[in-house]
């Protein structure tokens, strides 16, 4: 048998990116797959790519719908999420409250609506994926680090309330992995600079960064592969690093 056969992951952000490296591993694993995103053109990509999952096409800051979205879910992946960078005396309040209920308030919804089901079965695995910027604050990005860190502490008190019901919940802490979003950032910042792209990563995104590389979007999946796989009944409450030694200055 496979590691997730007979159990049903869903993961938001499924088109693109982290989400669709952890779509795949899942599937990979066994695991009946439901791919949560807004982009339509890239779930009928990954539905190419893996003819055996669900795709639900659904914007996560709509909150009735996702409370609508399927709650017979073994292994809940709260992956979707969005930028922007701004001064906090210019940033948007609009855009603000947009980035928390994506981020923070759906993965709730989410985890509101599906930890019933996972206590009845006795076995369930929260995986967020938060980011460096859950343990660590960078400039101008007020609203997606007050979102990651709020996404941490929601992600305890999910480990803590579902320890006797064999739910585990933590969090997955990339440095900047090569993603849609983060290539549109390293594209916005070099026209901001003048620089070129290569020079954003050297001078600006990978400063902090002892690993002077992009993490990849299968190193991440194959870390979410552990918070779900048989090593991980006693993993619950907290955050694995993959920072590239940022946090170690």
């Amino acid at each position: 048998m496979t590691t997730l056969e007979g159990r049903t992951a869903l993961v938001t952000g499924a088109a693109s990116g982290i989400g669709t490296a952890i779509a795949r591993r899942l599937a990979d694993d066994g695991a009946h797959v439901i791919a949560v995103d807004r982009d339509e053109a890239g779930l009928t990509a990954l539905s190419g790519e893996l003819p055996g999952i669900d795709t639900i096409a659904c914007d996560l800051s709509d909150l009735d719908a996702v409370d609508a979205l399927p709650a017979a879910v073994d292994v809940l992946v709260n992956n979707a999420g969005l930028q922007h960078v701004s001064p906090v005396h210019e940033f948007d309040p609009e855009r603000f409250s947009l980035i928390l209920r994506v981020m923070l308030e759906a993965p709730f919804r989410l985890a509101r609506r599906t930890l019933p089901h996972m206590y009845a079965r006795g076995w369930g695995r929260v995986v967020n994926v938060s980011s460096v910027h859950g343990v660590r604050a960078s400039p101008y990005k007020s609203a997606y680090v007050s979102a990651k860190h709020g996404l941490e502490g929601l992600s305890k008190v999910i480990a803590l309330e579902g320890a006797a019901h064999g739910v585990t919940s933590n969090c997955l802490n990339p440095a900047y992995v090569r993603t849609p979003l983060v290539e549109k950032q390293i594209a916005d910042q070099a026209a901001a600079h003048g620089i070129d792209e290569s020079a954003v990563l050297e001078q600006i995104m990978l400063t902090p960064v002892a690993v002077k590389r992009l993490v990849e979007p299968a190193e991440v999946a194959a870390l979410a592969a552990v918070l779900y796989g048989p090593a991980s009944d006693s993993i619950s409450g907290t955050s694995l690093l993959m920072d590239g030694g940022w946090t170690a200055h």
